[in-house]
């Protein structure tokens, strides 16, 4: 038996996913020159630079990369109920449209959107038939911010939410574990597990960041599910040294306790130190860190069944070092490439008296749990 691989799931037209004119996150009207391409930060270009740099480095030729079929009408509506995705449909055969608040998108969303869906969802099926080691989802548009009946965040359809729901159902797991570290809070999961003890949603973010009416610590769970949902909050700053220390004081001993039997990433490279969106002062190595914690939680507790789902990320010329970082740490395989940055991403964390609060907090917030 040849050894799995780590599988890479990818489609060209996730790419051609546009929005209305924005500038960075802002609509543009009268009063701001248009830019000269969309000017939204949820842009192609960061992805793509990314699986350039993956294609030159040759870490592409180490995995396994397929595509996917766009999911289908009955998978959507395990989740969204017909009548968005009827108006999602309908808007998208003429000039597109808007469904919520930040997600927008052209003629052919819809579909763009269900491929987007589709690769998630095909990578959890990849993994869980033992047909690949681990597996990486590059989906656009992202997920993990859609509601069922609402778009939001330049989320339109619940990629993370909608893969498992099919995996649930297919392959009959009763603990799924999904662990989000976009810098932004993961509402649209947390809402559709929140009842539900089959699913332990955690979330990473910065503290108010977006929403700003979400995230709290308190917020656990309700009826059947309650416990099963942890918001970490992190101060804004708070760098490399902040994941290590929620991952080890919170997130790892969650998994512990709740021992699942797949592990889900939606991974969002939005808390980097150069993010126009963010300010948690992460880099390269926190992300390449972040994934190597977590496949070793993932061998001791379910075969190593790990699948990671593309989120957020806006800096072009950062991203890819930090998906560069995290794919060779879910791989297994090192290459040439060095991250420019890493040096004084280093030196620009935070002082110690910083991280001592931070860490105190989190204890604070381990104990309750």
């Amino acid at each position: 038996m040849p050894q799995r691989r780590t599988g890479f799931f990818f489609d060209e037209k996730c790419l051609w996913h546009f929005g209305k004119p924005f500038a960075l996150f802002f609509p543009v009207g009268g009063w701001v020159q248009p830019p000269n391409a969309s000017g939204f930060c949820e842009s192609p270009d960061s992805k793509r630079r990314l699986k350039s740099l993956m294609d030159v480095s040759g870490l592409t030729d180490k995995l396994d990369v397929r595509s996917a079929p766009m999911l289908t009408r009955e998978d959507l509506l395990r989740v969204h109920p017909a009548p968005y995705l009827d108006r999602f449909a309908e808007l998208s055969k003429a000039e597109g449209g808007d469904m919520g608040f930040e997600s927008t998108f052209g003629p052919g969303g819809y579909d763009i959107a269900r491929v987007s869906a589709g690769l998630a969802a095909e990578a959890v099926d990849a993994v869980l038939k033992g047909e690949l080691r681990n597996a990486y989802s590059l989906s656009r548009p992202p997920g993990h911010h859609c509601l069922p009946d609402k778009g939001l965040g330049f989320c339109l359809l619940a990629n993370g939410a909608l893969a498992i729901e099919r995996a649930i159902a297919k392959h009959k797991l009763s603990r799924v574990a999904v662990i989000d570290w976009d810098v932004h809070h993961g509402n649209g999961t947390e809402a559709i597990f929140y009842e539900r003890p089959d699913v332990l949603t955690i979330s990473l973010h910065q503290d108010r960041c977006f929403p700003t009416d979400s995230g709290f610590a308190k917020d656990r769970g309700r009826g059947r599910g309650e416990g099963y949902n942890i918001n970490v909050p992190l101060l804004p700053g708070g760098g490399h040294q902040a994941y290590v220390d929620a991952m080890e004081l919170i997130v790892v001993p969650a998994l512990e306790r709740y021992r699942p039997e797949l592990i889900v990433v939606a991974c969002g490279y939005d808390a980097s130190i150069v993010d126009p969106l963010s300010r948690m002062m992460a880099h390269s190595d926190t992300y390449r860190w972040l994934m190597q914690t977590t496949l070793e939680v993932a061998d001791a507790l379910c075969g190593g069944r790990v699948v990671v789902m593309h989120e957020g990320g806006y800096s072009e010329a950062y991203v890819p070092f930090c998906g560069q970082a995290l794919m060779e740490a879910l791989s297994g395989q090192r290459t040439e490439v060095t991250d420019p940055n890493l040096e004084i991403a280093i030196q620009q964390q935070p002082g110690e008296a910083f991280i001592q609060l931070q860490r105190r907090l989190l204890e604070e917030q381990a104990q309750d749990l």
